[in-house]
């Protein structure tokens, strides 16, 4: 399972979210398989292209699995 930072916002959408982490190529390739209802969001399918994503979630997509988790860095 791979984990992505929101590194102290609040979410990250869904579209965003395939995208930055490179299991789509693009924005418009995110939404589409969303849509065609090939993402889940905590094991249920998600047909919101932007549907919030926060801390805790769990994302699947083509076999990949994203935990979203909010850890941020504390600096001197």
């Amino acid at each position: 399972m791979t984990k992505f930072n929101l590194k102290g916002r609040e979410f990250i959408t869904l579209d965003n979210l395939l995208k930055i982490q490179g299991l789509c190529d693009s924005g418009g390739r995110a939404k589409q398989v969303i849509a065609d209802g090939q993402v889940k969001v905590d094991g249920t399918v998600e047909l919101r292209k932007r549907c919030k994503i926060k801390p805790t979630q769990q994302i699947e997509f083509a076999g990949q699995f994203i935990e979203v988790v909010n850890e941020t860095i504390n600096q001197p």
